[in-house]
């Protein structure tokens, strides 16, 4: 199976792209949304600032690409800043308009008193059955690095949480083939693995 990794020039992708090839699956990483192929399941991947990630995005014309992705019915996950540009907008350095694939807000995670970043192992509790939990337990650790946290619209976009200072979203959904982990799935073990493999599983059944 043929997995579309999104490289738009702002993140690290080789520990995604092991964690793929682990698997079993062929992950391909795309720096072209023009490059001609075949895949079942795309990641979106992301790490810094949200405003130029969608700048990068805009600028190589990926926004359409995405767009076209949702529209054939397969499935695409969001991982760490990758999961908030799925939504509308974000509050961070001053503001930017998301991709909109998953009504909502990014504001600033409110930690109390604990650090910023949030940097390490954090337990995520499922709040709902999914395809992408299959087999794991009702509480995982995740390894987390973030200071932002999405506010989906609507509860039933909320598939688990964290807690850091806050209780806040760590793993949503539309409803649909568009799921985000706030979580880096690569570097969480055999949890983090399991996901991944979840999410490829939805897809095994997809016409490429």
């Amino acid at each position: 199976m043929k997995v579309a990794v999104v490289d738009h020039g702002t993140g690290n992708l080789t520990s995604l792209v092991r964690a793929v090839e682990h698997l079993g699956a062929e992950p391909l990483r795309l720096t072209d949304p023009n490059e001609a192929g075949s895949y079942s399941a795309a990641l979106l991947p992301g790490v810094g600032a949200f405003p130029a990630v969608m700048r990068s995005l805009v600028a190589k014309d990926w926004v359409g690409w995405l767009n076209e992705w949702v529209g054939s019915g397969k499935p695409l996950m969001g991982v760490c800043l990758g999961m908030q540009l799925l939504f509308d907008e974000s509050e961070e350095l001053g503001g930017s308009e998301g991709l909109g694939l998953i009504p909502g807000r990014v504001t600033g995670l409110d930690a109390g008193g604990e650090r910023l970043p949030h940097i390490g192992w954090s337990p995520i509790k499922w709040k709902q059955s999914n395809p992408l939990a299959d087999g794991l337990e009702a509480e995982a650790a995740m390894y987390h690095v973030h200071s932002f946290a999405c506010r989906p619209t609507e509860s039933a976009a909320v598939l688990a949480t964290a807690v850091h200072g806050e209780e806040f979203p760590t793993a949503v959904w539309n409803g649909e083939n568009v799921f985000g982990v706030q979580f880096h799935p690569e570097k969480s073990s055999a949890d983090g693995l399991r996901l991944i493999s979840n999410f490829l599983k939805m897809a095994k059944e997809q016409p490429a």
